[in-house]
């Protein structure tokens, strides 16, 4: 089934330029049959390491004005995904691993303290036990998840737990979860977490832009955002669940592409729906044509409801299957979870063992 069959938009598509540098290939695989898959997931013929950063093109409303999405068929490709692709023991394990590398670990709770987020970082550099990645074949491995996410309230102190580690803070803006703060004071919230040296800011728009059809206002936000950023990438949160209708979804997205966003994500977490199979398939077709008329790759994050290491897996096939084995990369995938790390650990425990142990066993703040 074509993407066409799925999304339909107008236009003609611009030549692809170069938009990637590949990098050398990693270290030979470890002993282990579950390093082994694990290697085999984490290491692509060409690996897109350095990925070239979207840079936003002129608002063209015929890019996205005549986009159809044909729902039947989008439902007809999600249903049959588990039942396709089904991933098995050390496969399993491996692909789980190369998951945790792709979680930005999560607090956002009205009762967050400094020390809540110093023992997610903690956690975050040290995402599964050392004697369960032994057994795996991974002592001597670095193994870390793909950020931490943080009001700005606690950018700082996530900053300073995890100087030297490599593990970039994302800071969620603009008046999360609702977006409705004043325009000035969303770029300030923007500028004050880049300061405190926030290197990814999860902004979320304005849901009426969209509802309404603004969509040139909803361009100049997203614009503004990626301006206050500097060189900060900026994941623009859709909020999915409040929408209406997939059409919207494919619009929302494409035009916040088009204004610069480096991913795309689904949610807040906040919302009485977030990431579902369905809006990540319309998502995923758009990054698939912003790709094709731009030459630039754009990460897609889900957030919200992905809470086992079944539903990882899932939207990991998803995403190879969609857009290729690039995107299972944490430079253009990630998820947005609190409760994940602790379900792929308890996975990868009974893998190592043959028994599951009591989630409490495996805390992740």
């Amino acid at each position: 089934m074509n993407s066409t069959s799925l999304v339909r938009a107008s236009g003609a598509v611009r030549a692809r330029p170069v938009a990637t540098v590949a990098t050398a290939s990693p270290a030979a695989a470890a002993a282990s049959p579950a390093a082994a898959a694990a290697n085999a997931a984490a290491a692509p013929d060409n690996q897109p390491h350095a990925i070239a950063r979207n840079t936003a093109q002129p608002f063209e409303a015929g890019w996205f004005d005549n986009i159809r999405v044909n729902l039947s068929a989008a439902e007809r490709r999600v249903a049959t995904l588990p039942g396709r692709r089904s991933v098995k023991k050390d496969a399993q394990a491996g692909w789980l691993l190369k998951a945790i590398t792709c979680i930005d670990l999560t607090t956002l709770n009205g009762d967050d303290t400094a020390e809540r987020v110093r023992r997610l970082c903690a956690k975050a550099v040290t995402p599964v036990r050392p004697d369960l990645l032994a057994a795996l074949g991974f002592a001597d491995r670095t193994l870390h998840t793909g950020a931490v996410c943080v009001y700005h309230r606690f950018v700082a102190t996530a900053v300073d737990a995890l100087a030297g580690t490599g593990i970039p803070v994302a800071a969620v803006s603009t008046g999360f979860p609702a977006g409705l703060i004043p325009h000035e004071l969303k770029l300030k919230e923007i500028e004050a977490s880049v300061h405190d040296g926030a290197a990814e800011i999860d902004i979320v728009i304005t849901r009426e832009h969209v509802l309404t059809g603004q969509w040139r206002k909803l361009y100049d936000e997203m614009r503004d955002f990626r301006l206050a950023a500097g060189d900060a990438h900026v994941k623009a949160i859709l909020a999915t669940g409040e929408l209406k209708t997939l059409r919207n979804v494919a619009k929302a997205s494409m035009v916040c592409m088009m204004a610069g966003a480096d991913f795309i994500k689904t949610s807040t977490g906040k919302e009485g729906v977030n990431a579902t199979p369905l809006v990540t398939l319309v998502m995923l077709r758009m990054i698939r044509q912003y790709e094709a008329r731009t030459g630039f790759r754009v990460g897609y994050k889900p957030a919200g409801g992905v809470s086992t290491a079944k539903t990882a897996l899932d939207y990991q096939v998803l995403m190879k299957e969609e857009l290729g084995r690039a995107w299972l990369e944490p430079e253009l995938f990630r998820i947005g979870a609190s409760t994940l790390l602790a379900d792929i650990e308890r996975q990868l425990e009974h893998h190592v063992t043959g028994r599951y142990s009591a989630f409490h066993r495996h805390p992740i703040g």
